[in-house]
């Protein structure tokens, strides 16, 4: 197992996790399959199968290619009255694509936030790393 650092701050966690790396070391990946998520990190073994990330990273996804599409929509119809087959072929591609792009750094940053939180199952390891933490100092004034 990989040496962990003491303390990894939230933001940090979702840099990692948005990557698709392990919250807690960096260097793992988070992911067996697209959206599938390992029960371990490779590299450290930190445990991440207590995640509840549900539907929470589809509704996410939703709102920013929401807030991405529609108005592009607005701009191409207002500037240019492009025909409704445009429309049709232009549009959906586009979401599509979006979707996917975004799906799998979405559930990692959300998969991460719970970590550092420690939301779930999470709340074990996140003690037991406090109190490794705490142990440290006091190893070292002995």
């Amino acid at each position: 197992m990989a040496a962990m650092p003491a303390e990894v701050t939230t933001v940090e966690a979702l840099k990692r996790g948005l990557r698709g790396l392990c919250p807690a070391c960096g260097n793992g990946r988070i992911f067996r399959a697209f959206l599938k998520v390992d029960d371990h990190c490779p590299a450290c073994g930190e445990e991440l199968h207590h995640h509840r990330a549900d539907d929470f990273p589809a509704y996410i996804v939703i709102l920013i290619v929401g807030h991405i599409v529609v108005p592009l929509i607005l701009a191409v119809e207002t500037h240019f009255a492009a025909p409704y087959w445009l429309h049709m072929v232009l549009w959906p591609v586009m979401v599509v694509v979006l979707v996917l792009l975004l799906l799998q750094p979405v559930k990692g940053a959300i998969v991460a936030l719970q970590w550092a939180m420690g939301m779930h199952g999470f709340e074990q390891s996140k003690q037991q790393r406090l109190l490794a933490k705490a142990a440290v100092p006091a190893a070292a004034d002995t």
